[in-house]
């Protein structure tokens, strides 16, 4: 059910030089030769974040997240002849830190890490220091100049036509621990912001929860952002039980920044990273926050886990469970309209994960799309998609906003792709469903003490999911009898059931846990889908895999104030034992697949009528196809080489894969838009760690990705000169 907000809560220049700037603990800035970026265009009062001029101005082109671009200097014709224009190492292999008399000391990551731990033993989680590896970002470009950050949360504008590092921001995160999980150490982007007269903004969130703002010519701190001249502001301050001095039981930060902040008017809003692997049931909650783009100045928090019994969604946690309750935060990306002055939430669970008894009840807003008012931070309408999950079906990814046509009826459209592999379609302004959502009936036997499972959840009625959902026996693999045998003998132990089957522990005599899909990582995943705004075509990749959630009780020695959480003592992980850190599925001998293809594909949707254009497989799945039972079958492609995030052209579709290649390594693939047909391929040196972008400067088109490495690198892509 959409719900509304009341009226009653309605109301409630060039230059050459080298600066080290110090900040003790905090920051150091290198800055170095910078061209003036070019102004951008007024769409009214308010500057647009978008793919004009041949620019990409935003983390997904626009911040109405459609990851579009109208260039078309690279097309089928001449895709496969790129060549590489630059590459650029990540400036983390390299780092520094502040010495007691103030001075800085720069040697490679592994000396300063080894030196921080020297001063302080227990900085770092066990088996997770400071790492260059999580690179995942989708980079921006503005007036010839690409800005982008690491996974150590240093800033960095390269020139857009050589690779060439131009200035080089760094908080020095590393300096105060490990960041929180899931994925430690990764950073995501950016944000750009400009008033069109030449003040122009970098913002980007750390792993250690502050929000930067540094001029985007010179590499500086924003002398009006936040105290001091920092340029940072601290985002923890406020939000309940983030404390900067605290550490969760494995030794890591309670709160982070990973993912790009969204500009949307004069507002710089971000959400969360919040650890969900839990063993207690007091956590953080993952308010969603909005600063002042020119003063740093806080503007409002929206409470996605409420503050008080007379907030809205109060009544939804059972026995006051929002009093101790967190998580439920937007970990991924946002999307906004400057028109119509809203930012739009897609959060996540509530903790635990997957154990909700200490939680009873729908949980608001866990799981939901909240349009929320720029200038105010009111709520607007929301949806709740998941009520009291216990399937980690988080919303990955920002929603596609577009205008489409249904019926003769034009709508200003929100485009919500999901774990579940669910396309939820709403009108943007009101919330009202495009087509009918459906409360269902959902099974809710559980073997979970406390637990109490909603006895529905909302299923759309259009378009049809993009891909698997529920396991039954029909969905084996079958590709010979003897395999099909091999994966009825693999599945004996387990629960399967429909979507939203819940979670079970194991139990001498009875089930090994639940057989679940999609999985926890999702049908869709962050790197989300991206929309043709000329066609209304959505093309969303997905991921068809089934796991079991693996429960334990935990130590109440270490603090546990739950009675079951997901994966196992985090002293079984650091000895090899036990399961992975929280799922493993019904697994087959040999390596086989364990359910019928394709493992991945893209699909395409019309969302003027919602319906599904075209499906293809991701890949041939050749690490499938070529094993010693499969090999002599003559199988069709079967998918399963990645399922990474899209980025259209004014011709063309383009992702990456993990195989394929002239070697059989990773490549970046072009698609037909209209059928889905391979266009065109080129070698990657190594395996995407992003989503891809384009970009034209002087005349000529580039597509930009980050890949991994030692450190990771972007590279850039253009046609021979």
């Amino acid at each position: 059910m959409v719900v509304a907000a009341t009226a009653s809560e309605q109301r409630s220049l060039p230059m050459l030089r080298v600066l080290t700037r110090l900040t003790p603990g905090l920051v150091v800035v290198i800055l170095v030769w910078a061209p003036a970026v070019m102004i951008a265009q007024q769409n009214g009062r308010w500057q647009t974040y978008g793919t004009e001029n041949g620019e990409w101005r935003s983390y997904s082109g626009n911040i109405a997240s459609q990851k579009y671009s109208p260039l078309d200097q690279i097309d089928a014709g001449n895709f496969a002849d790129l060549q590489i224009a630059w590459r650029w190492r990540s400036v983390d292999g390299m780092v520094s830190r502040t010495m007691p008399d103030g001075s800085e000391w720069w040697a490679p990551l592994d000396a300063i890490v080894e030196s921080l731990v020297a001063d302080t033993p227990n900085l770092y989680r066990a088996g997770h220091p400071p790492s260059a590896g999580g690179m995942a970002v989708t980079p921006l470009m503005v007036g010839g100049v690409v800005y982008v950050n690491t996974a150590l949360s240093q800033g960095v504008a390269i020139d857009a036509t050589t690779g060439e590092t131009l200035w080089v921001f760094n908080p020095k995160s590393y300096e105060e621990g490990t960041t929180p999980m899931s994925g430690t150490f990764k950073q995501r982007g950016v944000a750009y912001w400009t008033d069109g007269e030449g003040d122009e903004r970098i913002f980007w969130g750390t792993g250690n929860g502050y929000l930067v703002c540094v001029d985007a010519r010179t590499g500086q701190p924003c002398a009006d952002f936040g105290p001091d001249g920092s340029g940072m502001v601290d985002a923890m301050v406020g939000v309940p039980r983030a404390i900067r001095e605290d550490r969760d039981y494995l030794n890591a930060l309670l709160y982070g920044i990973h993912s790009p902040p969204i500009v949307v008017r004069d507002k710089v809003i971000h959400g969360s990273q919040v650890a969900d692997r839990r063993i207690t049931k007091e956590a953080v909650p993952g308010w969603v926050r909005a600063w002042d783009v020119r003063t740093g100045e806080h503007t409002w928090d929206f409470h996605t886990v409420p503050n008080n019994p007379d907030e809205f969604g109060a009544d939804t946690w059972l026995n006051d469970s929002w009093r101790y309750s967190g998580n439920a935060n937007v970990w991924s990306f946002l999307s906004g309209d400057n028109e119509l002055g809203h930012v739009y939430l897609p959060t996540g669970t509530a903790t635990n994960d997957y154990y909700g008894a200490d939680r009873p009840g729908d949980n608001l807003f866990s799981e939901s799309i909240i349009a929320v008012d720029v200038e105010t931070g009111q709520r607007v309408w929301h949806f709740q998609a998941v009520h009291h999950g216990l399937w980690d079906y988080d919303f990955p990814t920002s929603p596609n906003l577009i205008d489409i046509n249904v019926d003769g009826r034009e709508i200003k459209a929100l485009v919500q792709v999901s774990k579940q592999g669910f396309v939820y379609t709403f009108d943007r302004v009101t919330g009202e469903p495009v087509w009918p959502i459906e409360e269902r009936a959902v099974p809710t036997e559980t073997n979970m003490p406390g637990e109490v499972v909603s006895p529905t959840q909302p299923f759309p009625t259009w378009p049809a999911p993009f891909e698997y959902q529920g396991v039954t026996i029909d969905d084996l693999v079958d590709f010979t009898p003897e395999i099909r045998a091999m994966a009825l003998e693999a599945v004996q132990p387990f629960r399967l059931g429909p979507l939203f089957t819940p979670p079970s522990r194991s139990l001498e005599g009875g089930w090994k846990g639940t057989l679940m899909r999609p999985s926890d990582t999702g049908a869709a995943t962050w790197g989300g889908a991206a929309v043709d705004p000329e066609t209304g075509m959505l093309y969303v990749p997905s991921h068809n895999h089934a796991v079991v959630i693996t429960l334990y009780e935990p130590d109440s020695a270490l603090g546990a104030t739950v009675a079951y959480t997901h994966g196992a003592p985090e002293a079984d992980h650091l000895a090899g034992r036990g399961m992975r850190p929280s799922r493993r599925g019904a697994l087959m001998p040999q390596g086989l697949p364990l359910l019928k293809p394709p493992y991945s594909r893209m699909t395409a949707i019309d969302m003027n009528t919602g319906e599904h254009e075209w499906m293809v497989p991701l890949g041939d799945g050749d690490r499938y196809r070529n094993h010693p039972l499969l090999r002599d079958l003559n199988l069709p492609s079967l998918g399963g080489d990645g399922w990474g995030g899209p980025v259209l052209t004014k011709t063309l579709l383009i992702s990456t894969l993990s195989a394929g290649g002239s070697d059989g390594g990773p490549r970046l693939v072009a698609r037909s838009k209209e059928t889905g047909e391979e266009l065109g391929s080129v070698d990657l040196p190594t395996g995407s760690l992003g989503t891809p972008m384009t970009y034209m400067v002087d005349g000529r088109q580039y597509l930009a990705l980050a890949i991994g490495g030692r450190p990771p690198e972007l590279i850039a892509f253009a046609l021979p000169e």
